[in-house]
Parts: structure tokens; sequence; C-alpha cells
């Protein structure tokens, strides 16, 4: 199989149920998830293999999940095949952040991206996703998309803003606080 095909060389793209531009709004959003991918699998690539065994395995899931997002936002009808992401998936992550935020510090400041390495990625990740949910939403003003897409980016990003806390958390570093922030969130309870 060849890796070529040319049919994208007059700057169309095929979806599931027919042929866009390559910059249709639908291209942008599936296409932003499947970049955050990408940056998903470099960050894992900076976390330690035993001390951080479960993010890696949380992550590859999520490897997996985004994949399945850009599937549902390549999709032009519902009536084609059932959508991947579902409300379920949406409930793991809420669960995972609540996990995670467990191990960290209160947190009283807002934080700078940094500390290690894997921490700056992972928050690479939380940007990357966010662009990713804005991208959503402006299809969505047009289009129909699977909801729980919108709602799985959304969480997602809180749950990147968490593990990259853990991730500095884990090798010792603390949180990277911006110095000009007054204390504005209120201690775990």
């Amino acid at each position: 199989m060849k890796i070529y095909t040319r049919t994208g060389d007059a700057g169309k793209t095929g979806v599931i149920g027919g042929r866009v531009d390559k910059d249709d709004v639908r291209v942008e959003a599936y296409g932003t998830v499947d970049e955050l991918n990408c940056f998903v699998g470099q960050a894992m690539g900076f976390l330690d293999a035993e001390r951080d065994a479960d993010l890696l395995a949380d992550l590859l899931q999520i490897q997996h999940e985004t994949f399945d997002c850009g599937s549902d936002l390549a999709l032009l009808k519902q009536e084609l095949r059932p959508y991947k992401v579902t409300a379920e998936m949406v409930d793991r992550l809420e669960a995972w952040i609540d996990k995670y935020d467990a191990e960290t510090p209160d947190i009283q400041r807002f934080i700078l991206p940094g500390g290690s390495q894997a921490s700056a990625a992972l928050h690479v990740c939380r940007t990357v996703c966010r662009r990713a949910e804005r991208r959503v939403v402006t299809l969505a003003r047009t289009q129909p998309i699977n909801e729980e897409v919108r709602r799985y980016l959304n969480r997602l990003s809180d749950l990147f803003f968490t593990v990259a806390r853990v991730a500095n958390h884990r090798a010792g570093n603390g949180d990277v606080e911006y110095i000009r922030s007054a204390e504005v969130f209120r201690r775990k309870s």
C-alpha cells in the first residue's frame, strides 16, 4: 500500500460520509485533536516508566480515546455509524482528576507551566486540548456533533492540568507559582 494517494492534491480530504475542503471547520476540529494526541505521546516520553506507570497507562487510554474523538468529529452524519465517545468516558476522566488531585498539595495561586519536562509537556497538552475544544465549539455552531466529545475535551484539559502537577510532585518539584497572583484557590476539603 502506498502512503500517498494524490486524492488531496486539489485541497479536498475525505471524511466519513463525503469530501470537504482541507481547511473546513470539521477538519480543523479533528486535526487539532490529532495534534493533541501527538503531544500526549511526546509527554509520555518524559515520564518515568516505573514511578509513573499509572499515568502512562491512563495516557495511553487517552490516546485511544482522542482518536475516538477525532473519528466522531470526522463523521458527517450520525446515521452512518454510532458515536464512539460516551458519557461514561467523561465520568472516568472526572474520577481520574479526583484521584490524581488528591496526590498533590493544595494549590493557592495560579501556576506557570514548568518544573519538569513531563509537567511542561502535559501543560502543552492542556493548552492544545483547550484549542481543540474551541474548534469543536465552532464546529457545533453550524453542524451536528457528538456533544460528548465537547464534554470529554473540556474534562480532559482539566485532567492534563492535574497530571502536570502530579508529574512535578512525583519528580520532587513544586509548582511554579505566578508571582503576581493573589491566593485565588480554595483549599481542598
